[in-house]
């Protein structure tokens, strides 16, 4: 009688649980958007594939509309689908929706920086830093100048080659590393440079481990799965040891500042912090000048490192599109002159194949988590403040109606019936708004120069059959993640 009596207080106990569960839901929710209805603790974790959580954005879409609400774990999230809400949230409603959701691999950065920063400096250090690196040429001719130098070095390394196979995930990736260190640092590194190789690994790998299925549960449990053994606590350690190396080159700068003569972004924050060493509530600290270059040198390499890598697998499974790229660049540029962003103009074929590629990879698919700053009445529902906002990029890129056959990799996207460049206000591959990528404009040029660098001297030589080549990603998460692979860059003859 006792352990029946245990039984049914417990059954009691749970039904409790469960109905003051429902009851709290609907109460707070009556003014939401739609969605599938929560459970306690896990939230919609059942509604979600983890290893494709957009992909899965994009069927609870079709069912609930283009706004609709889920629970992961005990977050409430609003997730914004199609291009009409997306712009409105990330344009229409910048300011109320610029908070950052919070992203438990990255707690070491302690709200410091400009990516995953969600506290009171975010918005002067991302003006600073924006301001800086526009002084410093960011997407400018000074930047110009410093990708087509990188772009000579590159293209020495790729020669050494001899076309013979090699991985080019760390080759590629160190031009923009280079590109990023000379803006933060006055200082390129050897590509045998072991810190800086360390380094780029470290970024890849992170890359990586954010888009893998542990590091979704474990974002969304993160009180539940911390103490569990797991790709979590990797992640972690590398993010540590990437800021403790930006902290140790931040205070090898320190000791050697010249106020009068700053030799880039990394000293014109220390002259800031100078000037604030009275303020009894500093905002140019140690430490947050060590997180924002962390965070600059991160995005500065690992995306347009990921981004070439995947534009060239792509470019040997379609060799015709290689091939028009080739005359090209011939007819344009010649086989000598390094390729300049003037040319951009009178290479729409080119133009359109780098803005493809960033479209049909959809390297970031559901954006950064965005947040509620302040309760915000959004298409009739109310938003209460904390909400995280994820406004959907996959579902601008892969717009059936703006993009035919999205899920084809076709160059004409991008061209008008005469052969010229046609932009899309679809393309948000940089997303948009307060939280846009700061290194947008750099970016862009290093995409259009390196890739014209590589394919004016090189073919690209597959190991297999290019109809045998799988461009699906490895792992779908934060980012889309391309597979491994080897090529050969085999010289072209002097046109």
């Amino acid at each position: 009688m006792a352990a029946l009596g245990i039984t049914v207080a417990l059954l009691v106990w749970m039904a409790t649980l469960l109905l003051i569960s429902i009851w709290k839901h609907i109460y707070s929710s009556w003014k939401l958007p739609p969605g599938p209805f929560p459970l306690p603790i896990i939230g919609n974790l059942l509604q979600l594939d983890i290893k494709n959580i957009p992909k899965s954005f994009t069927k609870l879409a079709e069912k609930y509309g283009p706004v609709f609400t889920l629970y992961l774990g005990s977050r409430r999230v609003m997730v914004v689908h199609g291009y009409k809400p997306v712009k409105e949230v990330l344009l229409d409603y910048k300011n109320e929706f610029s908070g950052r959701g919070e992203n438990p691999g990255f707690q070491v950065h302690k709200n410091n920086g400009v990516i995953f920063n969600n506290g009171p400096t975010w918005r002067d250090t991302r003006r600073f830093s924006l301001t800086t690196l526009r002084d410093l040429g960011m997407g400018k001719q000074g930047n110009e100048q410093r990708i087509q130098t990188e772009a000579r070095f590159l293209l020495e390394v790729l020669r050494k080659t001899q076309g013979q196979p090699f991985d080019p995930t760390f080759v590629i990736g160190f031009a923009p590393y280079n590109v990023i260190s000379d803006i933060l640092f006055h200082k390129r590194f050897d590509y045998k440079d072991k810190k800086s190789l360390r380094l780029m690994s470290l970024f890849n790998e992170n890359f990586y481990l954010l888009s893998t299925p542990w590091i979704q549960l474990y974002n969304n449990f993160p009180d539940y799965l911390q103490y569990l053994p797991g790709s979590h606590r990797k992640l972690k350690k590398n993010v540590s040891e990437i800021k403790d190396y930006a902290l140790e080159r931040v205070k090898d700068h320190q000791k050697s500042l010249e106020p009068s003569c700053p030799r880039g972004f990394t000293d014109t924050m220390l002259i800031e912090m100078v000037k604030e060493k009275h303020s009894a509530d500093p905002m140019y600290t140690l430490e947050n000048i060590a997180v924002t270059v962390a965070d600059l040198l991160f995005a500065g390499t690992e995306t347009t490192s990921t981004t070439l890598r995947y534009g060239l697998l792509i470019l040997m499974k379609y060799p015709e599109i290689e091939e028009k790229l080739h005359e090209e660049i011939d007819r344009v540029i010649g086989p000598s002159r390094i390729p300049a962003v003037k040319d951009r103009l009178d290479m729409p074929y080119l133009d359109a194949v780098v803005h493809e590629i960033q479209r049909f990879i959809d390297l970031i698919p559901s954006n950064l988590l965005h947040e509620a700053t302040q309760d915000t009445v959004f298409r009739g529902y109310v938003i209460p403040k904390g909400t995280i906002v994820i406004p959907t990029l996959d579902s601008l890129l892969y717009d059936k109606q703006e993009f035919p056959e999205p899920e084809k990799f076709k160059p004409e996207h991008f061209l008008n019936e005469n052969g010229k460049f046609k932009y899309s206000n679809h393309f948000k591959a940089f997303s948009a708004g307060k939280r846009v990528c700061v290194g947008e404009g750099l970016a862009r040029m290093e995409l259009f120069l390196l890739l014209a660098a590589i394919l004016q001297h090189f073919n690209l030589k597959s190991l297999v059959d290019p109809k045998d080549i799988d461009l699906s990603p490895i792992a779908v998460g934060f980012a889309k993640i391309p597979p491994r692979y080897k090529l050969c860059l085999i010289p072209r003859s002097k046109v």
